[in-house]
């Protein structure tokens, strides 16, 4: 916990960027973090997540391929585990709702051939991740957004659900004492839950879920539900997503970035390396504004960086399991 907070204290004070987010607690496995490294193809499957969190994550995502589940199967009930989690305050219905008040959700899920279904500002439903599924199954269309959304889902199956957090609650009337929109991340825990994985065959899928940045402006979507942003996958080469400041990434198209330069011959960590330094290019004065990547190629090599130190994600293996602090540009300095 203590990696993600120190990165997630790159905040955005003093910033008009925005950020996405998800946290959470609960791990049992044993984090042991090291130095991630891709070189040469590693085993398969695998399953890469987003956080402290993934860990939780993974262990579903595992469950699902070890019984033969398809990877979009796992990617999907991976992330879910983490959405049900009403402790975790930036990811489901536990997360800190915008300025108004309330819990806005946006997620996305795309499978090894490209197909792809997301929601965007949605509003009491626990599992967005799985209408983002149904949108790419039972639609023409890519994404569903606001009420249109709701309504859709409701008439496909999923049921609203009402939760009410006291803890929540009484942040956002803190927050509305000043009502500054000056957000700082390590306090309000915007951290995304993004997966990608591959199964034994070399098939790949990923997902990506949260309820996005606390006290943003009503309305406000993120990276999280946009395919080539917060996520992106494509068989022929490999897969990735992000985690840090959604408009960063969205600017850059930073997953879709990653997965062309590894169509290109760039291993993964050189890869979301080379998206990371394309966020700087663009943004030289970048002041604490964070953003990480993970990706894995087509033959399963893996691997992740980040804009400052302190990113880390969960990595699951037929022999590992565990924590892995990613490579940086650039090292944090708390002082003024």
């Amino acid at each position: 916990m203590q990696d993600r907070r120190h990165f997630l204290k790159l905040g955005l004070a003093g910033s008009a960027a925005l950020a996405v987010g998800c946290t959470s607690d609960g791990a049992t496995a044993e984090a042991v973090a090291e130095t991630a490294t891709t070189s040469g193809p590693k085993a398969r499957p695998l399953v890469l997540s987003t956080w402290d969190h993934g860990l939780a994550a993974n262990a579903k995502a595992w469950e699902v391929l070890q019984a033969g589940g398809d990877v979009l199967d796992a990617v999907e009930q991976g992330v879910a585990v983490v959405e049900s989690d009403l402790t975790n305050r930036s990811v489901g219905l536990g997360g800190l709702p915008d300025r108004d008040g309330k819990v806005t959700l946006d997620a996305c899920i795309q499978d090894h051939n490209g197909r792809a279904g997301a929601v965007a500002f949605v509003q009491r439903f626990e599992h967005p991740i799985s209408i983002a599924r149904a949108v790419m199954e039972k639609t023409p269309h890519v994404i569903l957004a606001g009420s249109g959304a709701e309504r859709w889902a409701e008439e496909n199956g999923f049921s609203p659900r009402d939760v009410e957090i006291p803890e929540v609650r009484a942040k956002w009337q803190e927050w509305l004492e000043k009502s500054e929109y000056k957000p700082i991340a390590n306090i309000e825990n915007h951290d995304t839950i993004g997966m990608i994985a591959m199964d034994a065959n070399g098939r790949l899928a990923g997902s990506c879920t949260t309820s996005g940045m606390a006290f943003k402006i009503h309305g406000r979507v993120g990276d999280s539900p946009i395919i080539g942003a917060g996520l992106f996958v494509d068989g022929e080469a490999g897969a990735a997503c992000a985690t840090g400041v959604g408009e960063l990434v969205i600017r850059t198209a930073g997953s879709h970035t990653v997965v062309e330069l590894m169509r290109q011959g760039m291993d993964p960590e050189m890869a979301c390396r080379e998206a990371v330094r394309r966020i700087l290019r663009q943004n030289p004065e970048n002041k604490g504004m964070q953003v990480g990547f993970l990706a894995i190629r087509k033959d399963g090599a893996y691997g992740g960086w980040s804009v400052y130190n302190g990113f880390n994600y969960a990595l699951r293996t037929s022999d590992q399991e565990k924590l892995v602090d990613v490579g940086h540009d650039r090292t944090w300095d708390p002082k003024p």
